[in-house]
């Protein structure tokens, strides 16, 4: 048993947010397995753009459908109250959001970036839904991440939002080389998972479905769907 499992993510992305809350449910129990973990901030936009693909809801089949499944796949990893923003087109320009993520994995702890992806992806996708595209409002979201949900202790200083808001720009072409390296390793969306297992061999996984599939490449015991004989009481 073993390996490490590279997230690629977007806070725009609404199976990244339910693929972050499956790993990040597991964190514990992933590393107690030797598995670890690390997310990496993409641009879901550039993804599609140097792939060659195209947003789902641009297929009205498609987005007729993920409008059922996306509240189901948000439900089993207990996401009960998202909802995508009416003006999704806007705020879902995440650059400015994704720089500062970078900025704040480059320079503070691996649980404060968990942290922060957490409060900026429950911003975006539950009503009434921050506009995070506006600098005033990723300031006031990121000076409200905490260690612990409502009641835990706040994880930034005025100082600390300030650096991270000033330190976006020298992220720009970080965003960009995480974003180039996922399209390099097959991304077409996101969430991808490059998951490595303990013999060293790697291989792709996509959405926020395909954990099973990932156990089982990386080795470690996890109880699979399985359908039941009805019961004899």
């Amino acid at each position: 048993m073993g390996g490490r499992i590279d997230a690629y993510v977007d806070v725009a992305s609404f199976f990244s947010y339910v693929a972050f809350q499956e790993l990040r449910q597991n964190l514990q129990t992933l590393q107690s397995h030797g598995v670890t973990v690390e997310f990496h901030p993409v641009l879901i936009a550039g993804v599609n753009n140097l792939s060659g693909n195209k947003p789902p809801w641009v297929v009205p089949a498609k987005a007729k459908y993920l409008a059922i499944d996306s509240r189901r796949a948000a439900q089993r990893v207990g996401l009960t109250n998202l909802a995508t923003p009416k003006d999704f087109m806007k705020m879902s320009l995440t650059i400015s959001a994704q720089r500062a993520l970078h900025f704040i994995k480059q320079h503070y702890p691996r649980e404060v970036l968990i942290a922060t992806i957490g409060t900026l992806m429950a911003k975006l996708w539950t009503p009434p839904h921050v506009n995070l595209t506006i600098d005033e409002n990723l300031a006031q979201v990121l000076s409200e991440v905490t260690d612990g949900g409502e009641q835990g202790n706040k994880v930034f200083t005025q100082d600390d939002v300030e650096r991270i808001m000033k330190g976006r720009e020298e992220m720009k072409d970080r965003l960009k080389e995480t974003t180039q390296r996922a399209v390099e390793l097959g991304a077409f969306g996101a969430p991808w998972l490059w998951v490595t297992n303990d013999n060293g061999k790697s291989q792709p996984f996509f959405g926020s479905d395909r954990f099973n599939h990932v156990y089982e490449y990386l080795g470690v015991p996890y109880q699979d769907v399985a359908l039941l004989p009805p019961s004899k009481l």
